[in-house]
């Protein structure tokens, strides 16, 4: 495989297209013919299309509210994306099984079989492509507000057809983010390579005068990932998407914990992201952000559970991301019921629509973490075109090759896993260990420095416990991992 950043030719892309519809029984051809999905979508009304919706809701200042969701039979999905509209949801979900996500077409077809026997899930998630496109138009037009395709896949290609013909306007994924935290032995160029290809259909709709939203995965693994690795993944996609076509993109971020650091991630996400894009050439572009509720281990009390899904609405409220996608307070115990799920969308709600006019001041604090961020960024971003010899794509295989990028925690066998994470005295998210990641040495001795004085504070060595601790100390009800005295 001959990796590029490059926008792939129509020619050779309907030639794999081809190659995609033929890979599992979808239905007839009609449900997938281009002509009939333009059609379609282009009936979808504007409040339905996330990237109208998320337009709206930027020009207006708003923060809207999307749960995750999905239950296998496709009566019980819609249920559910009904009770999660009637409790205040913005934008629906639809998480996709795990089998789907792995193109496991037989398996998920089992399971879905058996979860209409049983009359239970026995899938943990709605399995899209199995559906066909013909459910998935129900499943649309059963509510009154926009879905997104939500699922981890490193070869989306299939499952990006149905879902876009069957007129939800955004996917969720790229060919970093849903490779490197969720599967073990895939290639990156090959899940670039895949994702270039969902990018490329997202593209040709846009050609034809429809819009769809494309979000790259913010959280990465969810524990602990610096600012910086996480923007730099943002970026990197976003410019992908762009060079394929995609015009409307969401930038993601996980919630780190520290308040300021939160908002200042946010905020320089959205500005690098437009830097960067421009930069290249990519000037016709509409960016939004969205900030993912706390995505570590959560209390396992109900009241405490809601306290941090609370402080996370907050967070996201008070650093303008366009969008939050929310947690309920079973999430210590698995996939959340209906309600409690109902739950977690009316709090996070309840705080954003509080919080709207209100705004963080700017502050020598904020502007200094702001500063540092996008100086991380520059260092990472310039070490990937470097290695690449100017290609993008290349070069972020490449970066991972050296461990010039590396994600902390990531079960990829591609992903170096040599940089180790752990807070500062104010909970900030610094780096412990930096393996080879591309970053200068003024750099690496500020976060030394900073994890140093929270060490000596504490009366012990700088030591991977200090990572362990931290990992666990949220869902103990402490944002730092301080021993016990």
């Amino acid at each position: 495989m001959k990796l590029k950043n490059k926008k792939i030719d129509l020619k050779d892309f309907f030639k794999e297209r081809e190659e995609v519809l033929q890979s599992w029984k979808t239905g007839s051809d009609f449900e997938l013919d281009l002509e009939e999905a333009v059609k379609y979508l282009k009936g979808v009304p504007s409040y339905k299309n996330f990237a109208f919706v998320l337009n709206k809701a930027k020009e207006h200042g708003e923060t809207l509210i999307q749960p995750r969701a999905g239950v296998p039979e496709l009566g019980e999905h819609i249920k559910l994306l009904q009770y999660l509209e009637k409790s205040g949801a913005d934008f629906l979900p639809s998480t996709i099984d795990s089998y789907t996500r792995q193109n496991r077409y037989i398996e998920a077809e089992k399971g879905l079989d058996e979860s209409v026997v049983k009359h239970r899930a026995l899938l943990n998630g709605f399995p899209a492509v199995n559906h066909g496109v013909k459910s998935c138009k129900q499943v649309l037009e059963s509510v009154n507000v926009p879905i997104e395709a939500r699922h981890g896949t490193p070869d989306a290609r299939l499952l990006s057809e149905i879902i876009h013909a069957s007129g939800w306007t955004s996917n969720e994924g790229g060919g970093i983010s849903y490779n490197i935290p969720y599967a073990k032995s895939i290639p990156l160029e090959v899940s670039i390579r895949n994702w270039q290809y969902c990018d490329r259909l997202v593209g040709y709709y846009e050609e034809q005068g429809i819009k769809i939203n494309r979000e790259p995965f913010g959280p990465l693994t969810g524990t602990l990932v610096p600012p910086c690795i996480s923007n730099t993944v943002m970026i990197i996609e976003a410019l992908l998407a762009a060079e394929q076509g995609v015009k409307n993109i969401t930038v993601g971020y996980g919630m780190g914990g520290n308040l300021i650091q939160d908002v200042a991630a946010v905020n320089t996400l959205y500005y690098q992201t437009k830097e960067y894009l421009d930069k290249y050439g990519y000037k016709d572009m509409e960016i939004s952000t969205v900030f993912h509720q706390w995505m570590g281990g959560f209390p396992a009390d109900e009241a405490e559970a809601m306290a941090l899904i609370s402080y996370s609405s907050t967070v996201a409220a008070l650093s303008k991301a366009t969008k939050l996608i929310t947690k309920s307070p079973h999430e210590s115990m698995g996939i959340p019921t209906m309600e409690a799920n109902g739950l977690g969308v009316k709090a996070s709600k309840f705080i954003v629509k509080m919080l709207k006019d209100q705004k963080i001041t700017r502050s020598a604090d904020l502007d200094d973490e702001m500063e540092l961020i996008r100086r991380e960024v520059d260092c990472l971003m310039d070490a990937v075109y470097k290695v690449g010899e100017g290609d993008l794509a290349v070069g972020t295989v490449r970066a991972f090759e050296q461990g010039l990028l590396d994600i902390p925690f990531a079960p990829s066998q591609y992903n170096a896993g040599k940089i180790f994470p752990a807070r500062d005295n104010d909970g900030r998210i610094r780096i412990l260990e930096f393996g080879s990641l591309a970053m200068s040495q003024d750099i690496k001795d500020f976060h030394y420095e900073k994890i140093k004085a929270r060490a000596d504070s504490e009366n012990r060595k700088i030591s991977f416990q200090l990572t362990v601790d931290d990992v666990y100390s949220v869902s103990k009800g402490a944002l730092i991992g301080r021993p016990l005295k």
